[in-house]
């Protein structure tokens, strides 16, 4: 093990140690309410001692995180229920609700990813109900530009472009751009699994 590694490693373990106490106050993610408050308060903590933090938290609170990703300064998970791959880089200011991310995805500053198509129905007065949300997944090796929305599925190896709001699944291997997005190109790469 290199050096450097070892003080990652070393880093990592102290930030777990240190954001275990607010983990096993919301439940480990279970407790919602306390969750988010923890959530929130985690998507806070500035530079790169922020970042430690913030995967320490998730790394315990999340269906599942990798201790070897990047999340940036204000962005935080709006749900446990969401998966986090190794080597995800996620900048700042981001939302991601109920989503599963594939390793080596990296996501721009300003992205939502709001839990999939909110389906808002009314009731025979007009008023709003409760919400459905459905589980994101973004494959592996996707790049999702800055302030994108992306509230469908996404395969693996396909660039979202900036600005982009994907309304339908998407496929791998594509370039889509717009809102909502379409496919302008298809990559012709095999990606590695």
């Amino acid at each position: 093990m290199s050096a450097r590694l070892a003080i990652k490693r070393f880093a990592q373990t102290i930030a777990l140690a240190m954001v275990f106490p607010s983990a096993v106050l919301c439940g480990f993610g279970r407790i919602e309410l306390l969750y988010t408050l923890f959530a929130h308060f985690h998507a806070m903590l500035p530079g790169f001692i922020g970042n430690f933090f913030r995967v320490g938290f998730y790394k315990l609170t999340l269906k599942e995180c990798s201790i070897d990703t990047t999340i940036s300064f204000g962005s935080f998970f709006s749900r446990s229920a969401a998966s986090v791959g190794p080597f995800v880089s996620i900048g700042s200011y981001c939302v991601i609700g109920c989503a599963q991310i594939g390793a080596r995805t990296q996501i721009a500053s300003h992205v939502e990813i709001p839990s999939g198509r909110h389906g808002h129905a009314r009731n025979a007065e007009g008023r709003l109900g409760g919400s459905l949300e459905e589980e994101i997944v973004i494959g592996a090796d996707c790049w999702i530009g800055a302030s994108a929305i992306v509230m469908a599925n996404v395969g693996a190896g396909t660039t979202i472009g900036a600005g982009s709001v994907v309304v339908k699944e998407i496929p791998a291997r594509v370039v889509v751009v717009g809102n909502p997005a379409r496919i302008i190109r298809t990559m012709k790469v095999e990606l590695a699994e």
